[in-house]
């Protein structure tokens, strides 16, 4: 009797101590949205359109009432120091080399799926022009937050009747903008489902925390399998608009999912069914992968391949981190304290994710 509360107390130390630790070292992990930046890039013989929705922080220098976004007045007075800012961070040159003449005025057209943040972001047009039709153009993309690896923009091409979707990182500035190869879409989504899930801590630790309890390569494969199906049913079926739940709800519950399964690792006994819990639980994350598609224009024929090498990434991601996590969890069996560790890492998951509940359902913290 001793020795079972004793162990209790031990877990209940543990759990204490890492939510203390979440509230001091967590992050917001709905910050996403803070370091995006969308464009809608429409593209005429001599004429080219970019709809930009960036954060106003990087174009502070024209925000002179500091609300957070640049007015159609403050737009105007700072005219000349856009375009010459904006000409250099987003430049498109022609075949022959030419830049176009750029033009910047404030922009109120949005897609109807672009969801703007009226304190945190401003909505520019960018014009480019050219006296002579053109039949080549490359974009230079280069209108990122500093020392921020995650900043991106997620753009939307439409040419006549092509469309496709292309995501600048500061690694990946430069594309091809007439007869684009298919590879830079493929690539971008890949490279952003890789991204999505591997700076996406909240999936990170559920799929941890399912790893806690051990169990060997069968059920690994159990796990990866059920967790894959159940997120890309929802999310296609987000994607498609056939399931919309409001983000914060979505959020809050995959906060929960990952309460709820560190804490069973104090009492579930065997692993036989528990796959049919990650089956359950996936459909909720699949949700909060879709959230990235829903600021960008997809059109039927951009759709399936952006969300097909989406998902490739996503899955490249998961593989990595169960790979990591479940050679090291066999590593640790032959060692007497395997079990305290692993108690241990479900408190600090459990402490983790109450603490984003907390945050995302009721604003605390």
């Amino acid at each position: 009797m001793k020795t079972k509360w004793r162990k209790h107390r031990l877990s209940i130390i543990f759990f204490c101590l890492s939510l203390l630790l979440s509230i001091g070292f967590s992050t917001p992990t709905l910050a996403h949205w803070a370091d995006l930046s969308v464009a809608e890039i429409i593209i005429d013989q001599k004429q080219t359109v970019i709809t930009l929705t960036l954060p106003t922080s990087l174009v502070a220098f024209g925000d002179d009432n500091r609300d957070g976004q640049l007015s159609h007045a403050e737009t105007a007075i700072h005219k000349t120091e856009l375009e010459q800012f904006l000409g250099d961070k987003v430049s498109l040159t022609d075949n022959i080399g030419q830049k176009g003449v750029l033009t910047v005025a404030s922009s109120k057209n949005l897609p109807p799926n672009i969801q703007t943040k009226t304190n945190t972001h401003t909505s520019l047009e960018l014009t480019y022009t050219w006296f002579q039709p053109v039949i080549g153009l490359k974009i230079n993309y280069d209108l990122f937050a500093p020392n921020i690896s995650t900043a991106r923009c997620l753009a939307t091409v439409i040419q006549g009747e092509k469309t496709q979707n292309l995501v600048f990182t500061p690694e990946q500035r430069e594309f091809n903008l007439i007869n684009t190869p298919i590879h830079q879409q493929i690539s971008s989504f890949v490279l952003l489902g890789i991204e999505h899930i591997l700076t996406g801590y909240d999936h990170i630790l559920f799929l941890i925390s399912l790893l806690m309890m051990g169990g060997g390569l069968g059920y690994l494969l159990k796990v990866i399998t059920a967790f894959t199906i159940s997120h890309s049913v929802t999310l296609s079926l987000a994607v498609l608009n056939i399931v919309s739940l409001p983000v914060s709800f979505v959020e809050s519950a995959i906060a929960l999912t990952i309460v709820y399964v560190a804490v069973e690792n104090f009492w579930r006994k065997g692993l036989r069914w528990r796959w049919l819990l990650t089956l359950t639980f996936g459909l909720i994350h699949g949700l909060g992968f879709a959230g990235v598609f829903q600021k960008i224009s997809l059109t039927p024929s951009s759709l399936d391949l952006s969300l097909v090498s989406f998902n490739i990434g996503v899955e490249l991601g998961q593989i990595i981190i169960v790979s990591i996590t479940f050679v090291l969890l066999q590593t640790l069996r032959k060692y007497p304290w395997e079990l305290t560790f692993r108690r241990l890492v479900s408190a600090c998951i459990a402490a983790t994710g109450l603490f984003w509940f907390l945050q995302r359902a009721w604003g605390v913290f």
